[in-house]
């Protein structure tokens, strides 16, 4: 017993009862090392309570039918989708797959903590693994979720993504674009534009160059570069002198620019580019 312990790290008796990996050990079976960390799962005292309740109350809930159950919700929501194009998900259908998968996978993740720390001396060493194994797939399964969830490039409701710190700015932007029939949305930073870019493809940018975090010249020169978003017409809005803007366009790679103050004749342009994503459609 001494040998196994030693070369298993294990207890050959736990309780006064010799314990299953000690006579696997003994007939010669062999003895799998699991070099893992645990994960803890820390949830109030009324979630906890809420969900020892439901386990009392629900005879019919098991572990693994709540797995079975999100697998299957899953690929009936998956096959909703036309094709692969998942950015043609609304946003509404996304949040609905993200709570089928993670309401039963909250369960199981609970469920099994619980077992692992209340009953883990009760548990002989065959049954804690395994409910170590999954509560462990559990979390990399969230993790799935929300790394595919998380990913996925909806499109926008709105045509033109204007970054521009001066909230007054903005708000007569987003008027005049709206009577024009095209919907615009602002955002007054550059992190916050980028954080946008990150969720949706508008189809035209207008961006300010002097900006409270980060320099509209860097922001375009960043989009441009990117091989997903360089095909987005960018330009520059601003009050900096036109000549200045000018040197700067050949190294941002900018669309062009409208300079402050403007008149509603400059956007124009503006108006083309959105009209020539019309007419394709059409």
């Amino acid at each position: 017993m001494k040998r196994y312990e030693k070369e298993t790290n294990r207890y050959a008796v736990w309780r006064g009862l010799v314990t299953e990996g000690f006579k696997k050990w003994q007939k010669g079976e062999k003895i799998y090392q699991r070099d893992k960390e645990r994960i803890s799962l820390y949830v109030s005292e009324d979630t906890k309570a809420k969900w020892l309740d439901y386990t009392r109350n629900d005879g019919s809930l098991t572990i693994s039918r709540l797995i079975r159950e999100a697998v299957d919700s899953f690929i009936e929501s998956k096959a909703q989708f036309d094709g692969n194009d998942l950015s043609k998900i609304n946003p509404e259908t996304i949040s609905n797959i993200s709570h089928t998968l993670k309401e039963p996978l909250t369960s199981i993740k609970g469920y099994s903590q619980l077992l692992l720390e209340n009953y883990r001396e009760k548990l002989n060493e065959q049954v804690l693994d395994t409910v170590k194994n999954i509560f462990e797939q559990s979390v990399l399964l969230e993790n799935k979720i929300i790394s595919i969830l998380d990913n996925i490039n909806v499109e926008p409701d709105y045509d033109v993504l204007l970054i521009e710190d001066d909230l007054a700015t903005i708000r007569l932007i987003k008027s005049y674009f709206e009577s024009k029939g095209f919907k615009s949305k602002g955002v007054v930073s550059g992190s916050k534009g980028l954080e946008e870019l990150g969720k949706t493809t508008p189809k035209l940018i207008l961006l300010d160059i002097i900006l409270p975090d980060l320099s509209g010249y860097d922001i375009c020169k960043t989009i441009k570069s990117d091989k997903v978003y360089k095909n987005i017409p960018v330009y520059f809005l601003t009050a900096i002198a036109g000549s200045e803007v000018e040197k700067n366009l050949p190294e941002t790679k900018a669309d062009g620019y409208i300079l402050k103050p403007f008149n509603f004749s400059d956007f124009e342009v503006i108006f083309k580019i959105l009209n020539s994503y019309n007419n394709e459609s059409t």
